[in-house]
C-alpha cells in the first residue's frame, strides 16, 4: 500500500536522516510532504531524486489526511500541532519529549513493544536517544531474569545536540580558542557531564528520561535505575556502560546467547582480538552493539557490558520509522 506521509521539521538533522532511512528501506511513499517554520518553507529537499519544496506548517494542513506524520521539530511544535494531526484521524509519531511521559501514548521501541498498537490511532511516543539503545539491549535479558538495578553512564555524541553542536565542535578541532555556544564548556578535548538542564535533585533532564522511560517501557516502576549523561567530543554515536543486578543469577554463556538471538542487537565480544563495538564501527547502521559482556567480580547476581549505536539513525529516526513499519505489518 502507498502511503500518504508528513514530515514535520523536516529541514533538521533527524528530519533530513528520516527521508534518507525512507528511502534506503524502501518504504512505499506515494507521497511525502515536508513542512517546517517561515524561515525553511520555501526550500526544496531532494526525496527519491525529485525535488520537494517545504511548505509551511499550519494547523489547517495538520487537518489533512495522511497515513502518518512524523514530527522532529522539538516540544513547543509537537505540543501545538501533534493533537490537531490526531483529532484530525491522522497517527503520529512524534520524535520530541512532549509526550512520552503521557500515561495514554505509547512510548515505543518497536523490537520491544510494538504489541501495544494494535489498532491503535492518535500520538506515539519516540523515546530518548540514548534510552532506545539500552532498551534494546536490556528487554530481552530483563524478560529472562528480570532487572533489579541498572546504573549507567553515557558517552554521547555532539549530533544529539544539533548541526550547530556538530559545526561548534569542527570550529574547535581547528581552532581551540573557538568559544562555546552550544555547549556551557568548550566540547574539544572534554567531557561534560552535563546533557539537557539540572533539576533539584542534582540529575540532568536527560538522566531522569533514561529513568522513567524505561520504566514505562519495561513496564516496571520498581526497576531502580541511576543515569550519568554524558557528552564527548565524538561526531555520530552514543556509547554506554551499563550495570545490570538482576532478581536471578544469570549465566554468562545464556546472556550472550539471549542477545546474539535478540531482534536488533548484534553482539560484538572478544577483547583479546580487540572485538568490541565504537562509534566509529557501529556508525550508519540501525542496529545496537554490545560488548564488554562480563559477570560482577562482587555480586553473583550482576554482569556489567557495553552498548553502542547511531544516534540519529536508531537514536531517533530509524526507530520513528520502524515504529510505522510495524503499523503496517499490523495490518496484513
Amino acid at each position: 500500500m502507498a502511503l500518504a506521509i508528513g514530515l514535520v521539521g523536516g529541514t533538521g538533522a533527524v528530519g533530513l536522516k528520516m527521508m534518507e532511512i525512507l528511502e534506503e528501506r524502501r518504504v512505499p511513499v506515494d507521497k511525502l510532504r515536508i513542512f517546517a517554520s517561515e524561515r525553511s518553507a520555501g526550500k526544496k529537499i531532494k526525496f527519491k531524486g525529485k525535488e520537494i519544496t517545504v511548505e509551511l506548517l499550519t494547523e489547517e494542513v495538520m487537518q489533512e489526511e495522511f497515513d502518518y506524520l512524523l514530527f522532529s521539530a522539538g516540544g513547543s511544535v509537537s505540543a501545538k500541532y501533534a493533537p490537531i494531526a490526531a483529532k484530525a484521524g491522522n497517527i503520529v509519531i512524534d520524535n520530541s519529549s512532549q509526550w512520552r511521559m503521557t500515561n495514554d501514548i505509547p512510548l515505543v521501541v518497536p523490537e520491544v513493544n510494538a504489541d501495544i498498537l494494535k489498532d491503535y490511532r492518535g500520538i506515539i511516543s519516540n523515546p530518548n536517544c540514548s534510552t532506545i539503545q539500552m532498551i534494546v539491549a536490556l528487554a530481552p535479558l530483563h524478560k529472562r531474569y528480570g532487572i533489579k538495578k541498572i546504573v549507567v553512564s553515557t558517552y554521547q555524541a555532539v549530533s544529539g545536540s544539533g548541526h550547530k553542536a556538530i559545526v561548534e565542535l569542527e570550529n574547535q578541532m581547528k581552532d581551540t580558542q573557538y568559544p562555546n555556544k552550544v555547549y556551557p564548556k568548550k566540547i574539544v578535548n572534554n567531557c561534560i557531564p552535563h546533557i539537557d538542564s539540572f533539576e533539584e535533585n542534582g540529575f540532568t533532564k536527560e538522566e531522569l528520561k533514561m529513568v522513567y522511560e524505561t520504566q514505562k517501557i519495561l513496564e516496571d516502576n520498581t526497576i531502580e535505575i541511576n543515569a550519568t549523561t554524558v557528552r564527548i567530543p565524538v561526531f555520530y554515536g552514543h556509547s554506554e556502560s551499563i550495570y545490570l543486578e538482576f532478581k536471578e543469577t544469570p549465566d554468562l554463556k545464556e546472556i550472550k546467547e539471549i542477545l546474539s538471538n535478540a531482534p536488533g542487537v548484534v553482539v560484538m565480544d572478544n577483547p583479546a582480538n580487540t572485538e568490541y563495538p565504537t562509534p566509529l564501527e557501529t556508525a550508519n547502521t540501525d542496529d545496537t552493539y554490545v560488548g564488554r559482556i562480563r559477570k560482577d567480580l562482587y555480586n553473583e547476581k550482576a554482569i556489567s557490558l557495553w552498548v553502542v549505536a547511531d544516534n540519529l539513525r536508531k537514536g531517533a529516526a530509524t526507530n520513528a520509522i520502524q515504529i510505522m513499519e510495524a503499523m503496517e505489518a499490523m495490518k496484513i
